[in-house]
């Protein structure tokens, strides 16, 4: 990896509300340090915290992470067993400090194809966190874009047979309605999309709601992405200029 250097002056006004993470690296992490994969998956887990210790302090909205994709099913079932117990793990530890911090917890996607147990702790640690009113934080697991926009469409076609909608009435705001951020309402679109470990690609993730999102692609695998290194990414964002289609000012 290639020395940093960090950008030290003041936080740029212009905060991302919303900020995707693809934390991606971690078995490429530990096979490079002559460790098992499962290392690195420790070692992402615990970067977690970290990181959302400084959206809360940057004044980052919503912060969503990725991190276990439809795709990812594919992987043994002795990794899957150790990424499970990892997140329960990491549920029953942080519960109480994102409560501390008043971090509101969601988690997106096919959840129901998760362990029972996994579930369980999953809807325990939303409902206890359900009243927070801070950083909202959304972990994508059994998640892909495809599949949310595809369980979207069957919802409005349902909804126009049903007579509860019109087709003249849909649009991008009535598809909204029916993704799996339609909870998120004003937060659902994504400002800033960061990829870990090198990678160019947005690997099915939010792909309606990153529409318009500014991409940064790091060098860094997750487990190696710190506190500091996001801020410089959000100080990179606050350079930038959104346009939305329109011309420069």
């Amino acid at each position: 990896m290639s020395s940093l250097q960090l950008n030290t002056e003041p936080i740029n006004p212009t905060i991302p509300r919303h900020v995707a993470i693809i934390m991606d690296g971690n078995g490429r992490w530990a096979n490079r340090r002559g460790h098992a994969r499962f290392f690195g998956h420790v070692r992402g887990t615990e970067r977690v915290r970290e990181i959302v210790e400084e959206a809360i302090q940057l004044g980052v909205d919503a912060l969503t992470l990725y991190a276990f994709s439809t795709e990812n099913w594919k992987r043994p079932e002795d990794e899957l067993s150790i990424l499970w117990k990892l997140l329960l793990k990491h549920l029953k530890r942080e519960r109480e400090h994102m409560q501390k911090n008043n971090v509101r917890l969601r988690v997106m996607g096919e959840v129901d194809r998760l362990p029972a147990e996994v579930q369980r702790q999953v809807a325990v640690t939303m409902d206890m966190l359900s009243a927070n009113t801070g950083l909202v934080v959304t972990f994508a697991v059994s998640y892909g874009s495809r599949r949310e926009i595809t369980a979207s469409a069957k919802k409005i076609a349902q909804a126009v047979a049903s007579g509860g909608l019109r087709v003249d009435e849909i649009d991008e705001n009535a598809v909204a309605k029916y993704l799996w951020t339609a909870d998120m309402q004003d937060l659902a679109d994504v400002d800033l999309l960061i990829r870990t470990s090198g990678e160019m690609r947005i690997s099915n993730f939010l792909l309606w709601q990153s529409a318009y999102a500014e991409l940064e692609f790091v060098d860094e695998c997750w487990p190696d992405f710190t506190r500091e290194r996001f801020r410089d990414v959000i100080v990179k964002y606050g350079k930038r200029e959104r346009r939305y289609g329109g011309i420069q000012k």
